[in-house]
Order: C-alpha cells, then structure tokens, then sequence
C-alpha cells in the first residue's frame, strides 16, 4: 500500500492565513456601514407623506412642543419617524408619551406602508378613524392609555391582515368586539383590558392561531366564555378577570398547554388540572376542583371564593397563596376546620387568608401555618380575630417559622394590648414587621422591646389612651413606629430617643399636651442622629419652637394643627437634611428671616400657613438655598411689598400667599412662572393686590388660580382660558368679552368664577368655545340684556350662577341641553315670562333652583314636580298666580329628613394628559333663613331642605301633601292669596325649624300637630283669618306676640286675648275707659285749635283795620331793629380790640 505523506505547514502559515481572513470580514463591515451611511444620505422622505405628516401635526394640539423637529425638509429624521432606506417610505410612527392632544387625524391614512403605529400615553380622543383599516402593511398598533379614546372598535381593523399586536387597553371603548377581530390571523397580543366593552366575546376570536397574550379583564363583558378560546394552542397568558361572565368555565381551557399566566373568575373545570406547565393562577369566584393540585408547577395562586380542596397541598413548588373570601365575583372563600393540607405546602413564603369568613371559629389554621418552614409573610386582614380566639390558645404551642418577618392583623377585632404579649412568644426573634392597624386596642401603650427583631410596628386607628409612662420601651432595632390616631395624652417618654435605630415616628392625630421643647429634649439621645421622620400634628402640643439642627437627620417634620405659640427665637436653626416642614395652624409669631433658612438646601416643602401673627421678612437679595416645590403661607405677614424671593423658586407646582397683607403690583416675572410648570396651583386671594394682568400665549396646563378678592382691574388675558380652575371674583374687572371670545376652543377651563366684578353690558355669546365647563359663577354683576342662547351648549355644566344683574327676558330655551345642572340661580334679575316646564322634565339632576326677585308670572307648571332631588326651590317675590300644586309630593329628596350622611361633595371629572380624576366644588347659596338673608356653603347647604314661595299671587289651600315632605327644613307661603286651613297633619314636618304662613287669608284653627315640631325656631302666621285658642305647648308660647296678630278671632297665650270654650272675651272696663279718653282727646285738642284762631284774628285784624295802630306797630319794630343793630355793632368793635 501506497501512502502519501502530507506536507505539513508552518504554524507562522496558519498566522498568517488567520490573519487576511480577519482583514477580509473588516473589510467586507467597513463596506456596509459605508453602504448603510451613504443609504441614510440618500434618504429622503417622500413629499406626500410629509405633508400628511404636516396635516397630521396641523389637527393635535402639542402644548410642550414635542413636535418642534418636525420643520425641517427631511421627514425622516423628525421625532419619532424612521422611514425606509429602500424605498423612503414612512414605516415607524412612535408618538408615545408625547402628550399630544386632539383626534386621529385622517391625514396618517397617507402613510399606506407604515407597519408600526404607537400613539399610546398621550391626550388622543375621540373615536378611532375607520381609515385605520387600509395600512395593510401595519404589524404594530398601540393605542392604549389615551383615556379619551371613545365609542366602537370599527370593524375594518379586521383588514389588518399583517397585525401581531393590537393594545387597545386604558381608554374608554364601548359596544361589542367586533367579530372581525378574528380575521387578525397574524395577531400575537390582544389588550383590550381597562375599557367598557360589553356584550359576549366574540367566537372567531379562536382564530387568532397565532395569540400568545390575551387580556379582556375590567370591562362589563358578559354571557359565556367561548370554548374557541381552548383552540389557540400557543397562548400564554390570558386575562378575562373583572367582567360579568356566567356560566361555567369552558373546559377546552384544558388544552392550552402552554399557558403561563391565568385569571378568570366563575365556576372552575376539573380539566383546568391539565395545564401543566401553568405558573400563575387566578380565580375570582366559584368552586375550587381538586385537580387544581396537579399543577405541579404552579408558583403563585389566588382564590377568591368556595372551598379550598384538600389537594392543593400537593404543590411543592407553590411560593405565594392568596386566598381572599372577598371576591368580586362574589361567594366566600372558607377553609374546613382540621384540613392539615396547608402544613404540605413547604415551599411557602407568602400566604394571604384576608377577609376569610369562617377563620375566626377554626383553630387549625394555626398549627397548619407553623409548620410552614419558609414562610415569610404572613396576612391575615379583616378576618374578625379577636382576643377571646387568640389569646385562649398557648403561644408555646403555636410557634411560628422562624422565618416569619412580616405579620399584618390590619382591621380585626382585637381590644386587649395583652395580643402584643401573645405575638411575642410565637414570633419574638424573627417578626419585623408587625401591623395591628384598625383594630380596637385599648389601655397605655405597652413595653414594646419585647420584640428584638422588630423593625416596623403599626398601632394606628386603635383606642389607646393616656400616658406613655417612662418604663415603656420600644424594640432596639426599631425603625418606624406609627400610633396615629388613638386617644394618647400627655407627652413622650425619654425611652422613645433612645431607640438608636428609630427612623420614623407618627403619633399625629393624638392628644398630647407636653410643650415641644420638652418633647424636644427627650427624643434627643441616641435617636437624634437617626431620626428622619416625625409626625406630630393634630395635637394639643404647646410652646415655642427650640433649636432642631441637633438632629442631623432629620427630613421631614410635621406639627400642623396644635398651639405651638410664642415667638420663634431669633437665632435657632432646622436641621440641615430637613426637606418638609409644615408648621400650619399654630399660634407662632416673630419674624423668620433668611438666616433661620441658611442652611436648609434640600428644603422642598414649607407650609406656615394660618400663623396669623408669624412674619417672613428677608433681606431684599435673599436668594434662598433652596427650590420648594409646595409653598403655604397662607394668613402671615409676607406684604406690604410683594416678596421678592419667589423669583429664585422655579420648581413649586402648589402656592398659596393668600390673605397674607401683599399691597402691591403683581410683577411680570411672577405671572410668567404659570407657564413653566406643567402643572400648578396658585392662590394669591385676599390681599390688595392691583393692576392689570399681561397676557402669554394660551397653553392647557392643567393649573388652578385663585385671585379673588383683590383690586386687579382691566380686561382678562386671554391666556387664562388655559386653567381648570379659575377664580377671579371680587375684583375691579370690567372686560369679558376678549377673554371669553377670543379665538380657540377651550377644553381644559372647568370651573370660572367672575361674580362680583365690575361687568356691564351684554354677557358676551361665545360659550360654545368652553367644551368642559363645569361651574360657571356671573353673579352680583352689571350684565344686562338676554340670557345668551349658546349658554345651552354647556353640556357638562352643573353650576349657573346668574344672581343679583339686569338680565331681562325669558329664561332661553337652550338650558334645557344643560341636563347636568345641579343649581341654578338666576334671582335678583329682571327676567320675565312663565317659568319654563322643562326645567322640571329636563334637568332632572336639578338640586337647588332660585328664581326670586325676578318679574315671572302665571302659574307654576306641573312638570316642575319631577325635579325629585330638589333640595331648595326658591320663587319667592315673582307674579307668580295659580294652585300649589299637589304633585309637590314628589319632590323625593325632600321626604328624607336630613342627617349627616346626605352631605356629598359635588364634583366633576377632568380630563388630564395622564388619566381622569374627580375634582370637587363648593356651591354657595343666598336664602331668607328665619327673617333675615344669610349665604350657606356647601357642607351646610347640602342638609338645607326648603321651599320659598312667598310675595306671589299664589291661591287656593295650601295642598295636603305638603305633609309628606318630612325633610322639610324651612317652608315660607307668605304674602299669597291662600285660604283654607293649615293642613292639620303639618305637625308631621317635624324638621321644620322655619314656618312663615303670615299675610294669607287662612282661616279655623291652628292645627294641635304643630306643637310636634320640637325645633322650630321661627314662626309667622300673623294676618290669616285664624280662630280659636293657641294650641298649649312650651314652643308654641315661646314665641311672640307678632307670630299671631291680626287674627281676630285668635285666643291664648302669648295673646292677650282670653279664650272662653275656644273664643276670645271682651274686657269692657278697658275698652270704656279707652272710648272716654278717646273723647276727653277729641274735645281738647278741639278747643284749642278754636282758641288760636280767636286770639290771631283779634291780634291781626286790630293792625289790618287801624291805621294808627299799624304804623305804632311797625315804629317799634324799626326802633328794636335798630337797637339790636347798634349792641352787636358795639360788642363787635370791642372784641377786635381784644383778639385784634
């Protein structure tokens, strides 16, 4: 055999062979990059498409300017394109988070080969285009967290053939899922969570072959879940939790073999045992199969209702187990009493028994959670444990893991501190967190370094009272303690500072009385260098502020609402870390300079507000260390020269200097802060501030201004129509029309006040610009002429305010479209005609409606009986004729007698870039309340009930349903044409505490149920035809005289008319002697008058008719004349010699 023997190559060969391979793959990269660079050169976007963008870009609203790069030629390298670099087309759009604000504009349908389309995250409303479904190359479309987002998903999207993922979530869709959505064969996410989809899911949406995620949870989905679901072999994670299902559980669930991640809620199949590669379980509701504990893989489940199966003890892999007996989907969860499956669940470090019904009456679960050897948290919230369960039991026999750190026992049932004793001997050296929060705990506070591990300890919302005493300890390494809330006195131990590690102390809403330095001087041992937090506010602590900068820690102190007083020494000093300091509603005085702030550089919140006779006086160039972003000054002395160093803060997003004596111009640099800050709230009111606000451009910045009672005068800027809230009332403006009319629609302005101004005129016609207004206050104005009809375009508004102008005319037909009202006043104006039927039909929401002081006339229309929340209706002084309508008893809420519970804040929702909250609003109202006019505010309004009729041309009885009105607080019917009888059940109104049925023409007797009204306080029925005696009781004598005058036949006390079997008697003796002084007056002043004109005429017809008599007379009137002269002209020249 022949072989060939191979050359062998040099090592310094395969060097360098290995080295011009390298060279030729560096080669081969330099030369695409430079082709990847010169393609990006090259790139140039397409015209069409940009100006689509443009259009696109045209239709938004982009208050920050996100979109400021979108100017130059080059459309692709603009914010959020990238296009591609074969064909320029635009492919990617990711707008997210960008806060753009408007419509989809139609324009991006231009954009035909985009596959990745984000607007998610930003202000985005409206419906989605239907357009939307001719991008057939798009593989990307997130619309999700836009919040306005509104009406159907249209069923072209079902076109998107190329789809693989659809996040809707986070807005607010309605109707059905389109079935079309089954067409998206491509998908491999579907979000539709967190909207308000209703109806069944869709069946072709077991099509989605490829759909790896699905979430439908939190919406108001209804009917079965559609076993289609079972065919979409590759999905995941699926969500249907939080809707309306019914039924049972599809047991085709069972297929999914490589689901993950499962919630739903309802009736579970046994075939959901087969999933076994699931790691998350959440069932809301319905009956728990045992097959359950086949999931050996299963890492986290959550049960929220029926019956824990023995089986689930067969996790071994099982780390987290909630089970909650309060479930959305309803029933409660129980666990049988002697079921030892818990103690099988090795693996365990959390497990959560809240709210479990039947925890309470079972003493098994305790051995079972002892043996659990890796348990770390422990919840047993709500569960109705109370002392005689717990402490019944040996604490040796119970001991827990000596994992355990954290044990929260939140809203039970205990009332004995001797719990803290019995928690000590199961968990003593592992527990570190421990929270006893909401129970009922009573006694002084117990020693608490029992607990040597202890970190955290909440006691808050308990009823532990008295003093601490000076024995009482707290756990070494304690790091925060709160004790909210309970019912402590007097002040706090020395133990409390030596605990070295202690970081965080709440005792607020307390009753301490100890004066601070005291307090003061007993936390400053150990616990002065780690102190960093501490809440004392809502007591009765008293004293002056000591020197604070020993504790070197310290970053947030709160003494709010307790009687700190006496000056604040002139050379103390806060800690150097301190970041808050609120100090409000103490009776602190002094002055605070900058040298009190000198050293405070990580400053960040500072409320002193409601010091009255606290001073801030800073050198006129301060600048301050610091950048506070909440500024409280509200009621100190800051004036009378507006504070200069608030030009250096740039970063607060909340001020308030109200009623603090500024008398000065507000400068510019102040006014230009508003549109810095995304958002704001500002409150300079009460102060004799004064001159002309500048006008910026107009931005939506979700700000609050509050400039009411000042002296600003001149027209409004219109950059102000860019607030939610805007107060500007009980100033000197006398210009609406270019802040109300200027161009642009208004979509954040919720509530404006302008009432008390100088307005005149016309109300300028242009509110169908403000889209969100909510609470409109015109009122105590000079506006005249018609009601503006566009006024009817304010869809959202529930508060007009129109009181105290010259308005004239009828109430304009357009107010029927505001079906949200909930208070309109238009009194004290001159408005005419009848009163509208459909203020009754339709504003229904209709709480409190005044329409006095005005010229309406004819009767009262019977639709008005439909406003069943009425509270208040005020007609009085009208020209109003007619029937009280008997229909008045359906005025609902006035049935209900008023208690503490019927007080709701009113409020309306507004719509911010990042989500939509609630904000409140106090609605003020002007009532004749037992004789005299008085304003009542929201709190106290809320439980007035009242009807004022009076000063109209109102006839007829008074109808018998008024009895069924128990609410009632105040009824005035005076200065009427009423007959008939007082309704003789009205005794039944026994909330009235004011009844003014006076100037009527009311007759029989006063009925006896009145002397059931045990409050009322006011009463008239003076000038009716009323017979018979006062009923006898305490009240009814109690009052006046004047309540029954002027009825003739009226008897008994407090008249002085007796009353014989119910009739009055005569006193003859008194009247004769009134009739014979009466005639003794007649016959003097009779002669007298006869004697005057005898003696006149004797005397000056003496002088008329004799001519020797008449010049006598008037020589001795020239001689006295005369003399007269001579004396004054005498005494006169003497007096200048004097003085001269």
């Amino acid at each position: 055999m022949i072989t060939t023997k191979m050359p062998t190559m040099n090592p310094d060969s395969f060097k360098f062979i290995e080295a011009i391979i390298i060279l030729m793959v560096c080669l081969m990269m330099m030369m695409m990059m430079l082709q990847v660079v010169c393609a990006e050169e090259e790139i140039m976007c397409i015209e069409r498409e940009r100006e689509a963008l443009l259009l696109f870009k045209a239709a938004l609203v982009d208050d920050y300017g996100m979109l400021s790069s979108w100017t130059t030629a080059d459309c692709c390298r603009w914010e959020g394109i990238r296009c591609s670099n074969l064909t320029d087309h635009i492919l990617m759009l990711d707008l997210h988070s960008l806060y753009l604000r408007g419509e989809i504009p139609k324009s991006l349908m231009e954009l035909q080969q985009l596959n990745y389309l984000d607007l998610s995250d930003s202000g985005f409303e409206g419906k989605i285009p239907t357009q939307l479904g001719s991008l057939s190359h798009l593989k990307y479309l997130n619309l999700s967290g836009n919040y306005y987002l509104e009406g159907s998903i249209p069923p072209q999207l079902g076109n998107l053939s190329q789809l693989q993922r659809l996040d809707l979530s986070f807005n607010y869709f309605e109707g059905n899922i389109p079935s079309q959505i089954g067409n998206l064969s491509q998908l491999q996410r579907l979000d539709l969570s967190r909207n308000r989809f209703e109806g069944n899911i869709p069946s072709q949406i077991g099509n989605l072959s490829e759909l790896r995620h699905l979430y439908l949870s939190w919406n108001t989905l209804e009917g079965n879940i559609p076993s289609q679901i079972g065919n979409l072999s590759k999905l995941q994670h699926l969500d249907l939790s939080y809707n309306y299902f019914e039924g049972s559980i599809p047991s085709q669930l069972g297929n999914l073999s490589n689901l993950q991640k499962l919630y739903l809620g309802g009736s579970v199949p046994s075939r959901l045992g087969n999933l076994s590669n699931l790691l998350k379980l959440y069932l809301g509701g319905g009956s728990v199969p045992s097959r359950l504990g086949n999931l050996s893989n299963l890492l986290k489940l959550y049960l929220g209702g029926g019956s824990v199966p023995s089986r689930l003890g067969n996790l071994p892999n099982l780390l987290k187990l909630y089970l909650g007996g309060r479930s959305y989907y309803g029933g409660a969860l129980k666990i049988d009493d002697g079921d030892r499956w818990l103690s099988n669940l090795i693996s365990l470090t959390h497990l959560s028994l809240d709210s479990i019904s039947n925890l309470n009456t079972s003493h098994s679960f305790l051995p079972m959670i002892a043996k659990l050897p890796k348990l770390r948290e422990l919840s047993l919230i709500h569960c109705s444990l109370s002392d005689h369960f717990i402490l019944s039991l040996k604490p040796s026999k119970f001991n827990f893991s000596s994992s355990l750190s954290i044990l929260d026992l939140t809203w039970n049932s205990f009332t004995s501190s001797t719990i803290l004793q019995w928690l000590s001997g199961c968990a003593r050296f592992s527990l570190q967190e421990l929270n006893l929060r909401g129970n009922q705990i009573n006694g002084t506070l117990p020693d608490l370094s029992i607990f040597s591990a202890l970190k955290r300890l909440d006691l808050s919302e308990n009823q532990l009272n008295g003093k601490i005493l000076d024995s009482t300890k707290l756990p070494p390494l304690l790091e925060s303690l709160s004790i909210t809330s309970n019912i402590l006195e007097g002040g706090i131990p020395k133990s409390f500072g030596n605990a070295c590690a202690l970081r965080s102390l709440d005792m607020s809403y307390n009753s301490l009385s100890e004066e601070f330095p005291m307090i003061i001087h007993h936390l400053s041992g150990c616990a002065r260098y780690s102190l960093e937090r501490l809440y004392l506010g809502k007591n009765q602590i008293n004293g002056t502020l000591p020197d604070l900068s020993i504790f070197s820690s310290l970053r947030e102190l709160y003494l709010s609402g307790n009687k700190l007083n006496g000056e604040i020494p002139k050379d103390i000093k806060f800690p150097p870390q301190l970041e808050e300091l609120d100090l409000q509603s103490n009776s602190l005085k002094g002055v605070l300079t900058d040298y009190h702030f000198a050293n405070m550089s990580k400053l960040d919140f500072l409320e002193l507000s409601d010091n009255s006779l606290l001073a801030l006086t800073f050198s006129p160039n301060w600048v301050p260390p610091f950048q506070l972003s909440h500024i409280g000054l509200r009621s100190c002395k800051l004036g009378p020269v507006f504070p200069k160093w608030l030009e250096t803060q740039n970063q607060f997003g909340d001020i308030d200097i109200s009623n603090s004596g500024i008398e000065d111009m507000v400068p510019k640099w102040f006014w230009a802060k508003l549109t810095f800050r995304e958002s704001i709230s500002m409150n300079i009111s009460h102060n004799n501030l004064h001159g002309i606000i500048p006008n910026f451009p107009l931005k939506n910045l979700y700000h609050s201004l509050i400039l009411g009672s000042n002296q600003f005068d001149g027209p409004i800027p219109p950059f102000l129509r860019g607030f939610l809230f805007l107060d500007l009332s009980k100033n000197k403006f006398s210009d609406s029309l270019s802040f109300l009319c200027a161009n642009g629609t208004v979509e954040t302005l919720y509530q404006l006040d302008l009432s008390n101004n100088r307005f005149s005129g016309k109300i300028p016609d242009c509110w169908n610009h403000f889209k969100s207004l909510s609470y409109l206050d015109l009122s105590h104005n000079n506006f005249s002429g018609r009601i503006p009809t566009s006024m009817g375009s304010l869809l959202h508004l529930q508060a007009l305010l129109l009181r105290n102008n010259n308005l004239t005319d009828e109430i304009p037909f357009s107010l029927r479209s505001c079906t949200n009202l909930v208070m309109l006043d238009i009194a004290e104006n001159k408005l005419s005609g009848l009163i509208p039927a459909w203020i009754g039909s339709e504003l229904q929401e209709l709480q409190f409606l005044s329409l006095e002081r005005n010229n309406f006339h004819g009767s009262l229309p019977l639709q008005i009986c439909n406003l069943s929340n009425i509270q208040l209706l005020d007609l009085s002084i009208n020209n109003m004729s007619g029937k009280i309508p008997k229909c008045i008893k359906k005025f609902t809420s006035m049935t209900r007698k008023t208690s503490s519970g019927d007080y709701q804040l009113h409020s309306y929702q507004v719509n911010t870039t990042y989500t939509r909250v609630n904000q409140t609003y106090d609605l003020n109202a002007l009532l004749m309340w037992k004789g005299s006019e008085r304003i009542f505010k929201t709190k106290v309004l809320l439980l007035v009930k009242s009807i004022d009729l009076s000063s109209n041309h109102f006839s007829g009885e008074i109808p018998q349903e008024i009895e069924n009105l128990f609410g009632l607080v105040s009824l005035n019917l005076s200065r009427n044409n009423l007959i008939g009888k007082i309704p003789s059940k009205i005794g039944k109104l026994t909330s009235l505490e004011s009844l003014d049925l006076s100037r009527n023409q009311l007759a029989g007797s006063i009925p006896p149920s009145l002397t059931q009204i045990y409050g009322l306080g006011v009463l008239d029925l003076s000038h009716n035809h009323l017979t018979g005696k006062i009923p006898a009781s305490t009240q009814l004598q109690s009052f006046n005289a004047s309540s029954y005058e002027d009825n003739l036949d009226l008897c008994g006390q407090p008249l002085e008319k007796f009353c014989i079997d119910g009739r009055p008697t005569q006193k003859p003796n008194v009247e004769v002697q009134h009739d014979e002084f009466s005639l003794f007056n007649r016959e003097f002043y009779m002669s007298m008058t006869f004697g005057f004109v005898i003696s006149f005429w004797m005397v000056f017809g003496s002088i008329l008719f004799k001519r020797s008599w008449r010049h006598a007379y008037f020589k001795f009137l020239n001689n006295l004349s005369d003399n007269i002269y001579v004396k004054v002209a005498v005494f006169a020249n003497k007096m200048s010699k004097v003085y001269g």
